[in-house]
């Protein structure tokens, strides 16, 4: 890589990756609308990127901004579900018919594409872990706008040679990630209150499990599959292949923080996955990247950058 373009590089993980790529000596282009991503998420590199205030929905301008680039990390997107829901036209607008713009840019620009899917895809099948060539039921929208992203990556590689691959995302958690957003991972909002001593909610009984996994290693994924220049063919999940449960994820949450906080129970929410877990196989053999951090670790630097 020389230089590359992100889109929605001001975001939590999006920050993330563009600071390992300055460090990498990478010139970096951001393109963002700073509509869910964070001025100070670029804070520490601001000097030396270029950024681009626009829409990925604006495709003469994701255009633009992918001129002279060799790859483009695509995480743009409306993540938020219950979002997803209240405006569903204008997150297809961006989940979408954005990433086709961002295919178009590809093809113009003679990029390579790296695309942030998601876990969603799969929706709540009982298969587990879940495998890549497994049964794809998404029962969000969110779930449904990234996999169609999928096939239009697919489409994209096999119609006009652009090569890609995407990534699937279990539960990533780190700095940076918003506690006071009513749509932020459950870490960040367990580490909010956990900080504060107050009361956690668990929604169910606590037994439900997802498959969380540290910015830093999503950030090595995203590297490792800019060089993995082919055709798109399948996914790759990107997760620990560990299942942890709410109850073990939320005490463990209070046990770093000194324990004043205590755990209270509400009734399970309609669409929440009951069990989640990534076979990592094709992350290990074809990008040969491992999760490197485990939770209680990943968790005390979370805390840790909270102050």
């Amino acid at each position: 890589m020389k230089k590359v373009l992100v889109t929605g590089g001001a975001g939590f993980i999006g920050g993330h990756l563009v600071e390992s790529l300055v460090a990498q000596g990478v010139r970096v282009r951001v393109i963002d609308d700073f509509s869910n991503g964070l001025r100070t998420n670029l804070a520490p590199v601001i000097d030396n990127i270029e950024v681009i205030e626009a829409s990925i929905v604006d495709a003469v301008a994701l255009t633009q901004a992918a001129e002279g680039c060799d790859t483009i990390f695509h995480l743009a997107a409306v993540s938020n579900v219950a979002q997803t829901l209240q405006f569903p036209a204008q997150a297809h607008a961006v989940n979408a018919t954005g990433t086709l713009h961002v295919l178009e840019a590809a093809r113009t620009n003679g990029s390579h594409v790296v695309y942030s899917s998601s876990a969603a895809t799969y929706g709540d099948t009982p298969e587990l872990p879940k495998l890549e060539s497994g049964a794809t039921e998404p029962i969000s929208l969110y779930g449904t706008q990234k996999l169609l992203g999928e096939h239009y990556l697919r489409n994209y590689g096999a119609l006009f040679g652009v090569t890609g691959v995407a990534l699937r995302y279990f539960n990533v958690y780190g700095p940076r990630q918003r506690p006071d957003s009513p749509y932020s991972g459950v870490i960040s909002i367990f580490a909010d209150r956990a900080r504060r001593g107050d009361p956690i909610t668990i929604f169910g009984d606590g037994q439900q499990t997802l498959d969380y996994l540290y910015v830093a290693d999503v950030v090595a994924a995203n590297i490792a599959a800019a060089q993995y220049r082919q055709p798109f063919q399948s996914a790759v999940n990107v997760g620990t292949g560990r299942e942890v449960n709410l109850n073990d994820l939320a005490e463990t949450m209070i046990r770093l923080t000194g324990g004043r906080s205590h755990l209270g129970y509400g009734p399970r929410r309609d669409g929440d996955i009951v069990r989640s877990v990534a076979n990592v196989d094709g992350l290990r053999d074809d990008l040969g990247v491992i999760a490197q951090t485990d939770l209680s670790t990943g968790l005390q630097h979370l805390l840790d950058s909270l102050g």
